[in-house]
């Protein structure tokens, strides 16, 4: 009997009957749809080449063509998005406005950029920067204060919270149990705490972010950390000098890698934020991502900074929304925060002061 003739690395020609034969775990090619043999035991047919190929081309095309259904259906959401939805599309300012300020003389004698809000059931808790001009060496501090309404606030004591680093320009995450606090140290390096009641502090470091290749990223500020978590994944947006956003994600928050080495978010082309921009927070909503940002166009200081929105239906793709700023540029309001209040959300702007302004 002549040997059998090789087909495949999986299969060969049994010369008894001119059938495929598998000889692997692999899927063999026939001409026949009939048995072949192992071992003198029958095969499963498969189908013919001819109808491998075909099978594979109508796979393929219902592929591509569910990619290009999800494509054109996620950017007809962006499109739709580019507008603010209505529970935050325009707010009214409290008529308390300021509802917290700076106490001169004290160590938080200015309070400045980006301090952070959570509602935990009736109370309104919230984290923010102080500091004191005159008083040598210049450092920045974490102050704290609660609410039982969001308006009238009572500080906690009358000395920071925690002065053991330089702590500027917080966001707080609750993850399983543990708050944690992404903010700038000294130099706009960007750093991490956390804690088990929100009092009681640690710092855990300053962030390890690496570019694609695995490399640090170069050396220079990045600041204004900004974070999510999503499918246990940690999305980390960081500014750099204002001139753009970067994504880095980690799943264990010891080493953040970016998903592009390019910002995700760049200035302008408007006249608000055509210089400079930062983001402050992301909210969910219906479905997508949004987030809260400021920028300015002003090229000296003093600089009019806005408070704008971005969304996206990923966390990596954005757009800017159509509405432009949600506050007039003149009033220079930025560092904004978003918060539910179980009826409407609530913005807060923290640069300077404290402001609240209700949703419509």
């Amino acid at each position: 009997m002549p040997p059998p003739t090789a087909v495949s690395n999986d299969a060969v020609i049994d010369p008894r009957s001119e059938r495929a034969v598998l000889t692997g775990h692999g899927v063999c090619v026939s001409e026949t749809r009939e048995c072949g043999f192992k071992n003198d035991r029958p095969v499963t047919p498969i189908p013919d080449l001819e109808s491998l190929c075909r099978m594979r081309r109508v796979l393929t095309s219902m592929a591509v063509l569910r990619f290009l259904a999800v494509s054109v259906f996620w950017l007809a959401q962006v499109a739709v998005a580019q507008e603010l939805p209505a529970a935050f599309r325009s707010f009214t300012p409290s008529a308390a406005n300021p509802v917290f300020e700076s106490s001169p003389g004290s160590w938080d004698a200015k309070i400045r950029e980006r301090g952070w809000i959570l509602k935990e059931g009736d109370l309104y808790r919230m984290w923010y920067t102080g500091y004191a001009p005159d008083r040598e060496p210049l450092t920045m501090k974490l102050g704290y204060a609660t609410s039982a309404d969001g308006i009238h606030w009572q500080r906690h004591g009358a000395a920071p919270l925690y002065d053991d680093v330089w702590v500027e320009d917080m966001m707080v995450v609750p993850h399983n149990g543990t708050l944690y606090m992404f903010a700038e140290g000294a130099g706009d390096q960007a750093q991490l705490l956390k804690s088990a009641d929100g009092l009681e502090w640690t710092r855990v470091g300053t962030l390890d972010v690496r570019l694609q290749n695995g490399d640090r990223i170069p050396p220079g500020p990045y600041g204004t950390p900004t974070a999510v978590v999503k499918d246990g994944v940690w999305h980390l947006f960081y500014e750099r000098r204002d001139q753009g956003i970067w994504l880095a994600t980690s799943r264990d928050m010891k080493v953040w890698t970016n998903v592009s080495d390019e910002p995700l978010i760049v200035p302008g082309p408007d006249s608000y934020d055509r210089l400079m921009i930062a983001m402050n927070q992301i909210v969910s909503h219906d479905g997508l991502y949004y987030a809260v940002m400021h920028g300015t166009g002003t090229p000296t200081k003093p600089r009019d900074w806005c408070t704008w929105f971005a969304v996206s239906p990923d966390l990596r793709t954005w757009q800017k929304c159509s509405n432009g700023p949600v506050l007039p540029v003149s009033d220079n309001k930025s560092s904004g925060v978003l918060v539910h209040d179980g009826q409407r959300y609530r913005l807060y702007t923290m640069h300077g002061q404290v402001d609240l302004y209700l949703a419509d």
